[in-house]
């Protein structure tokens, strides 16, 4: 595993990063009910309680898995405008704060280099302590200008019921420094 840009708690687990296998994405709704539920706290049960993401989805996207020895976190990715666009990255509360979201973004922007991406994008709430700062921490910042792409993303959010509002379209481009060798 990369050590992300932010130091990880020492304690952070040891897990392999690598593509999904087919018999794995059955596991990924489950991690994302789990990574669901601190919304129930903040006041959104409605967040908590949305279907995860279909399965016949996901086998059109390209997914990572964070496992140990099973998947403990995923990341689904498309291209979109040029960029590695994060349609869903879910991370189970039990291995949460150990740097593995932030492991499985470094791991996407790898490949992202290698397929001469300029960026990763994804959006998110925007004052979620683990949405928007969270990712600003990373390196991400706000899209001042929505390509088409990124426009059909928030389109369909709001198609879904999720308020523009409260959202936020980030960016983060690559590093040059990068290595593409995947």
């Amino acid at each position: 595993m990369r050590l992300s840009r932010t130091s990880p708690p020492a304690d952070h687990a040891r897990v392999d990063l690598r593509p999904a296998r087919p018999d794995e994405l059955p596991l990924l709704p489950a991690i994302e009910r789990a990574s669901g539920e601190p919304f129930r706290d903040f006041g959104m049960p409605e967040i908590t309680d949305d279907d995860p993401m279909p399965l016949s989805t996901l086998e059109h996207l390209h997914v990572w898995v964070a496992a140990d020895p099973h998947p403990v976190a995923w990341v689904a990715v498309e291209v979109v405008d040029g960029a590695a666009h994060v349609e869903q990255i879910s991370v189970h509360p039990d291995h949460a704060r150990r740097g593995i979201g932030a492991a499985l973004l470094d791991h996407v922007e790898h490949w992202a280099a290698a397929r001469g991406l300029e960026a990763l994008t994804l959006t998110t709430f925007r004052d979620i302590p683990w949405n928007g700062p969270y990712y600003r921490r990373l390196g991400f910042t706000e899209v001042a200008e929505l390509s088409p792409g990124l426009r059909d993303v928030v389109a369909a959010e709001a198609a879904r019921g999720l308020d523009p509002a409260t959202r936020v379209c980030l960016r983060r481009a690559l590093h040059r420094g990068v290595r593409a060798g995947y």
